[in-house]
């Protein structure tokens, strides 16, 4: 019984990272299109896919954390969630330095890193809105 349950949290961990790579591989593919293949769909729209693919990464990344590190402190998981995405970002800046018609923005970064702060934060969020429930149930 004791061999499922670690093959079953082993499956869920490689699961739950393999959800965070093909995150970071949508960026990836993203950042390497240049400027005038990427539609304008209403003013600042780079912004705001700044912001929500961001933080669907930190979203993502803080379920594999709690799934991988069952029982971590919620600022400590926000904290690493913010750190990891906020690196990405700027290693994805860095990249688009290398592809046609694109450049390095440090309010790309900061935009990165507020949809990391925020996707995160979503996340615990809903983690934790079955325990108040409980807890504050009549």
């Amino acid at each position: 019984m004791a061999v499922a349950t670690e093959n079953n949290r082993f499956f869920r961990a490689v699961t739950l990272w393999s959800v965070v790579l093909a995150v970071m591989g949508l960026i990836y593919y993203f950042s390497s299109l240049p400027a005038k293949r990427i539609p304008c769909l209403f003013p600042h729209s780079d912004i705001v896919f700044h912001l929500a693919i961001f933080g669907l990464l930190a979203f993502c990344f803080s379920r594999a954390m709690e799934g991988t590190f069952r029982g971590m402190n919620i600022s400590r998981l926000v904290l690493y969630s913010v750190i990891f995405c906020t690196a990405y970002g700027i290693s994805d800046e860095y990249h688009q330095l290398f592809v046609g018609d694109r450049c390095c923005s440090g309010l790309d970064i900061f935009v990165d890193s507020a949809g990391a702060f925020a996707g995160s934060m979503i996340f615990c969020f809903k983690a934790r809105l079955p325990l108040v429930k409980i807890l504050f149930a009549k």
